[in-house]
């Protein structure tokens, strides 16, 4: 097993824009992934325990339960998914504190499908291959 694919995989998309949540699961399934999906951070937290996903692209702001949150609820744990914010927001103390928490990547929208795919092929790479070869 030379080279692992990051093709395959399951991506939990987690965002109330029920538009740019459809849209992103239509890209990322053509890229060969199971996509599921999540209006809101309490949804999200029950899909990660449940489905076990190995990407969360997670939103900032939700109803009933932002990305904030879910962020805190995840931090330190072993077994967490790598996550992805994607928000709206242009604070730099909300990219701050969010990668304080530990998301791999902080991507403001509007953003290109270039971008994303990209950051979502680096959270997937096989960490060993990917620190060696960098």
């Amino acid at each position: 097993m030379a080279e692992q694919t990051t093709q395959g995989k399951t991506i939990l998309v987690v965002d109330d824009d029920r538009d740019l949540s459809d849209g992103l699961r239509a890209v990322l399934e053509r890229q060969g992934h199971r996509v599921l999906q999540a209006t809101n951070g309490l949804q999200a937290k029950d899909a990660v325990y449940r489905d076990h996903p190995d990407l969360v692209i997670l939103d900032m702001m939700m109803p009933r339960m932002g990305g904030f949150p879910v962020l805190e609820h995840f931090r330190g744990k072993a077994d967490a998914p790598p996550i992805i914010m994607i928000t709206a927001n242009e604070g730099s103390r909300h990219k701050a504190y969010a990668e304080y928490l530990g998301v791999v990547d902080y991507i403001r929208k509007p953003f290109a499908m270039e971008e994303l795919l990209e950051s979502v092929g680096k959270a997937l790479a096989p960490k060993s291959e990917a620190d060696e070869e960098s």
